[in-house]
């Protein structure tokens, strides 16, 4: 078996910024498990699978394809940055003709097309609902801090918002201890933390309305460098509290990474972010 692989760092400019995705470009089915044992080889938070839907479809003429998710442990229903990439290597590498391209996945038909700043992504908006979720405290412990938790119930995503009386810098040095995140929350109900936090005024440097840090050991992911899962969750919970439609967002990881935001008039939102193809080859088993 050889397959094509690439890996694109997702929601930045730069190469060796962003979240970094494996793309597999399937020319026929694979067997079931070998998704799994792929995704695992590859390591990364994302391996992303683009498959023709007709014997006849062409990966630089057609424009619609099946797209699934693995993490080294588990299928996803939902993954932004990875469908970013996907894009990025039929945008960039195979150049595909089309301008917008449409994914078949587990969360329905997703929309890729390309901007002049980028890849815009078109992906569900999720609601968040205050959540009583009791072992929160044990979850992030600080001091002084009163948790009022939300819960995204389709993509069991569980949000906690940081006092504005912290600020980027805390956000981005906070330990988390994501082996005692699966000893506290092991009922299955959650299987993504999202931390967030309200954006500062820019002063000499480029301003954002909030930042997140997000944690997924329940699938395999310790921390996700950028997720445009998280922010179809961020999103809304965000757009509720600022009164705005348009916001741009940085996910405060080590590598971090950018996202401009815009929600849709039929309840969808746009995600836009850049994207860099680093590695191309072929993957034989």
């Amino acid at each position: 078996m050889k397959l094509p692989i690439f890996i694109a760092d997702a929601f930045t400019a730069r190469a060796f910024r962003g979240n970094p995705a494996a793309v597999c470009l399937l020319e026929n089915e694979l067997e079931e498990d070998m998704h799994q044992k792929i995704a695992r080889e590859m390591n990364l938070s994302e391996t992303a699978f683009i498959r023709k839907l007709h014997p006849t479809d062409n990966f630089a003429q057609s424009s619609c394809f099946g797209l699934r998710w693995f993490t080294p442990a588990s299928e996803v229903p939902l993954c932004g940055h990875a469908t970013l990439a996907s894009a990025a290597v039929l945008f960039y590498k195979i150049k595909n003709v089309n301008s917008t391209l449409t994914f078949v996945t587990l969360s329905g038909e997703l929309r890729a097309r390309q901007a002049e700043d980028g890849i815009v992504l078109d992906l569900p908006l999720y609601p968040v609902y205050p959540q009583d979720f009791h072992e929160v405290e044990d979850l992030i412990k600080l001091e002084g801090e009163e948790w009022a938790p939300s819960m995204a119930m389709l993509v069991q995503k569980l949000l906690l918002r940081l006092s504005d009386t912290y600020n980027r810098s805390f956000l981005e040095n906070l330990k988390v201890n994501t082996e005692n995140l699966l000893q506290v929350e092991n009922t299955g109900k959650v299987k993504g933390l999202i931390l967030t936090l309200k954006g500062e005024p820019g002063g000499q440097s480029r301003s954002f309305d909030f930042y997140s840090r997000y944690f997924a050991p329940w699938v395999g992911v310790a921390e996700d460098p950028v997720t445009g899962s998280a922010h179809a969750v961020l999103s809304s919970y965000w757009s509720q509290q600022l009164g705005k439609k348009e916001m741009h967002a940085f996910q405060c990881s080590q590598r971090g990474g950018e996202l401009g935001i815009s929600l849709r008039p039929d309840g969808r939102v746009d995600i836009r972010g850049g994207a860099a193809v680093v590695l191309e080859g072929t993957l034989t088993a």
